[in-house]
């Protein structure tokens, strides 16, 4: 099994022969113009396959990040529906106890000013009665028996 420095190596080893391939060649000797020109075809191709790989890879992952955007998309859908569902559960609850409250609100308004004439209504007619019962001792005390 190749090591991953091997691998790296392997594949920088043909970009540094072009580099240094201008004079002198990989033993040292002088190199052929022939031998020289297919070294950078071969550099040149090997450059191109790794570019055709990174694009490949590039694009696997776009198409894996476009999936995974639309499954998110979907979900999100998803939750927007469940929290519409909920609210609509809870809201009539509370549209209905506010509707309660306000009716509520509204008869102790009503009734308070009632309650109040009641009150009144009841002491004047306590009072009349007190003071029938007072005029009829009134009279009993003052004819003659």
């Amino acid at each position: 099994m190749a090591t991953q420095r091997q691998i790296l190596e392997q594949q920088q080893s043909p970009m540094f022969r072009v580099k240094n391939s201008g004079i002198i060649s990989h033993h040292g000797s002088p190199m052929n113009g022939d031998m020289e020109e297919e070294m950078s075809k071969s550099a040149l191709s090997s450059f191109r396959t790794m570019e055709e790989e990174i694009e490949r890879r590039k694009m696997e992952v776009m198409e894996k990040v476009q999936i995974q955007l639309g499954r998110v998309e979907e979900e999100t859908k998803r939750l927007a529906m469940i929290r519409e569902e909920l609210e609509a559960f809870t809201d009539p609850m509370r549209k209905q106890v506010a509707l309660v409250r306000k009716k509520i609100d509204v008869v102790n308004r009503e009734l308070k000013p009632l309650g109040q004439s009641c009150q009144k209504k009841l002491v004047k007619q306590s009072e009349r009665l007190r003071m029938m019962k007072l005029e009829e001792l009134s009279k009993n005390i003052d004819s003659p028996s």
